[in-house]
């Protein structure tokens, strides 16, 4: 089925608020998912919908739930998810870390008692709109283990990072610290297909290319004992700085029961003007150094082209995803 981005949002909108979501989450949440789709990551776009909605329907997730900020520092927000989803925090993030940064050269964004924090280059890229660098941490439910271990203790941990770039769209870096976001393995559950070797370990620790035995075993770290370090890194930025569960002490995002999953995220806004008023500039000169050679393409840039395809040309949706939305409601 094709749908324009604005009929999709309706149509998620509307799911969501069918099953007690506040309007104003429920706006925030459908634009998050359908903006993921747009970008191709559907790991984190409309396949969520079922889980975020009997998560709803459990009080696994808390839908009618409004986000609150506190300022324990001149440079700092705290800001608790109130155990909804995530998106709404990120919002208000948004909205008031742009001036803190402006005003200290640097402000720190803690967030916690929260949810999935999805694609996390749409909301670094938000701040390098408005001429800011950003850097979002975050942590989820335990997949993988610290390096040599076969115990589930991290999870994967995503980094974004988003910067200016003088006369072009953002820079945006955003990954997982699992050789693959865990989205894309439920995807190919969902699908019934096998997943490429080297994403993920079965439960006895064997590598594995089914998403089932994936999905209950461990997902392998990028880089291998790099990527685990890494993972403990964030761990301790997005959930230990902002009292948040640790992996290891958070319930599945996929599973409707349980109690909430209560993560945390970190985010750092720099206004680079603060070190050198050239920044975007300068930050261009690299990016045209990069690409000056062949085959070099920026980071984001494919999401971001996906995007604009998908806002200017609407996007093409399974029936039958399509119609397990609909069900929902």
């Amino acid at each position: 089925m094709h749908m324009t981005l604005e009929e999709t949002e309706a149509l998620v909108k509307s799911v969501f608020e069918a099953n007690g979501v506040l309007t104003e989450t429920a706006r925030s949440v459908a634009r998050a998912l359908v903006h993921a789709e747009a970008a191709g990551q559907y790991g984190h776009g409309l396949r969520r919908i079922p889980a975020y909605i009997g998560q709803a329907r459990s009080g696994k997730v808390d839908g009618k739930a409004r986000p609150v900020a506190t300022r324990p520092r001149p440079a700092v927000l705290s800001v608790d998810a109130a155990l909804g989803y995530a998106y709404p925090a990120f919002d208000l993030a948004v909205a008031e870390l742009p001036a803190i940064a402006r005003k200290q050269g640097v402000a720190l964004g803690l967030v916690h008692r929260s949810h999935h924090a999805g694609v996390m280059a749409l909301t670094v890229e938000r701040f390098a709109e408005l001429d800011l660098v950003a850097l979002m941490f975050a942590n989820a439910p335990a997949s993988m283990a610290a390096w040599g271990g076969r115990k589930r203790l991290f999870g994967t941990n995503p980094i974004a990072f988003a910067a200016p770039v003088a006369g072009e769209d953002p820079l945006v870096i955003d990954l997982a610290l699992s050789t693959v976001a865990a989205g894309k393995i439920m995807a190919a559950k969902q699908k019934g297909v096998d997943i490429p070797e080297g994403w993920a370990f079965d439960v006895e620790g064997v590598p594995t290319t089914d998403p089932n035995a994936a999905l209950k075993g461990l997902m392998a770290p990028s880089g291998g004992a790099k990527g685990a370090a890494l993972a403990l890194m964030v761990e301790i930025l997005a959930a230990g700085l902002t009292g948040s569960n640790f992996s290891y002490e958070a319930s599945s995002f996929m599973e409707e029961k349980g109690t909430p999953p209560s993560v945390g995220q970190m985010l750092i806004v720099i206004d680079p003007s603060a070190g050198a008023g050239s920044a975007a500039e300068r930050i261009a000169e690299l990016a045209r150094e990069m690409t000056a050679e062949e085959r070099v393409r920026l980071p984001g840039r494919r999401g971001q082209t996906s995007r604009r395809t998908a806002i200017e040309q609407g996007l093409d949706i399974e029936d039958e995803l399509i119609a397990s939305i609909r069900a929902l409601a």
